[in-house]
């Protein structure tokens, strides 16, 4: 790679494409700082507590908000002289929105997504939409952003580190100078789909987790379910062209041992509900913002069946959620699998690396 001098910077305006926690969460993390932000976001109640109670009542409670931040139900002036664009809307609705609005968008400047997840019908990860459905003069622009990173601690300044992939090193290293300072430490590289597809999987795993703690199995069953997990995902990303060594950063273990190691994660919170013998509709019913890992556990499963990958951590939360199997039972389905030798797990991962 070419050095390339990096050093923090402020932007003078940025803009924020989503209002929920983690969009939030950053809209405030850059307004800190000094930007000024223009945020989209869709629902009216949400738009009027950002600007005129200075919350987000909905999606971030008890966070007040910079005076910085301007939330508009327009895409156009949520753009205008913006020098940073964060795209932060849910996974299963970007294809839709970017074919309704991505004329908007300005091109030259950082286009960084920042939504977990993979598509459903298609199997894609965030990026992956991007690039199908943004025009050539977008691309080298593209980046995504990965790591441990829970909204509120984001929002409250609490020091975060994660990583922002991009394939044009340019792009991800002024990206990069505009959102971070002393708390946010941003850590670049290139490896797209590597990123984010640690940011999905490991919200799978994380319900596993929660499930685990649920049943009081202790620390060890944890270690093993997060070493086990990490082995899952090495296979997948590995498969799907992404580099084994993403896997040792902030975007894998670093988010993986968050996400499954805190009540703060609704994911693993999932898990430990399930444990305690609620339902998946009880788990669900009530709850503003969805955990990530319930729609991608299925998109997972497809995608590993298509890939021939083995996954069985994934597959148990799959059959779990979606097809009605006990949580203990699942539990013991992974324990009573075949005995192996622990080489065989990483045997494709470190093959492919060679190459």
């Amino acid at each position: 790679m070419t050095s390339i001098t990096r050093q923090a910077k402020v932007a003078s305006n940025a803009t924020v494409l989503g209002g929920g926690a983690f969009g939030t969460a950053l809209a405030q993390h850059l307004a800190s700082k000094g930007t000024k932000v223009n945020m989209w976001v869709l629902e009216d109640d949400t738009r009027h507590n950002i600007n005129d109670h200075r919350e987000n009542k909905t999606f971030l409670p008890g966070v007040k908000l910079s005076d910085n931040i301007l939330a508009t139900g327009s895409v156009r002036d949520s753009i205008k002289n913006t020098e940073i664009v964060l795209l932060v809307i849910p996974t299963p609705f970007i294809r839709k929105w970017l074919q309704n609005n991505h004329a908007f968008l300005p091109v030259g400047v950082p286009l960084i997504c920042c939504s977990k997840g993979i598509e459903m019908k298609t199997l894609d990860t965030p990026y992956e939409i991007l690039m199908e459905e943004m025009p050539g003069k977008y691309h080298k622009h593209l980046g995504a952003l990965s790591g441990p990173s829970f909204a509120k601690e984001v929002a409250a300044g609490n020091p975060t580190n994660v990583t922002l992939a991009a394939e044009e090193e340019s792009t991800a290293a002024i990206a990069q100078s505009i959102l971070s300072d002393k708390s946010f430490r941003v850590y670049t590289g290139n490896d797209v789909i590597g990123a984010e597809l640690c940011g999905a999987l490991k919200n799978v795993i994380a319900i596993a987790a929660g499930a685990t703690d649920g049943f009081a199995f202790g620390s060890n069953g944890r270690a093993a379910l997060i070493s086990r997990g990490l082995a899952e995902m090495t296979r997948l990303i590995v498969k799907k062209g992404g580099n084994a060594s993403t896997l040792m950063g902030l975007a894998g273990v670093g988010d993986l041992v968050l996400t499954c190691s805190s009540t703060m994660s609704r994911n693993y919170t999932v898990g430990y509900r399930l444990a305690k013998g609620e339902t998946i509709q009880q788990v669900l019913s009530g709850n503003k913002s969805v955990a990530e890992g319930i729609n991608t556990s299925a998109s997972v499963f497809k995608l590993a069946e298509k890939l021939d990958v083995d996954m069985p951590i994934c597959r148990e939360v799959y059959k779990v959620i979606h097809k009605g199997k006990p949580v203990v039972e699942a539990l013991a389905t992974l324990q009573a699998r075949p005995l192996r030798s622990e080489s065989e797990t990483f045997e494709f991962a470190t093959k492919k690396a060679k190459l």
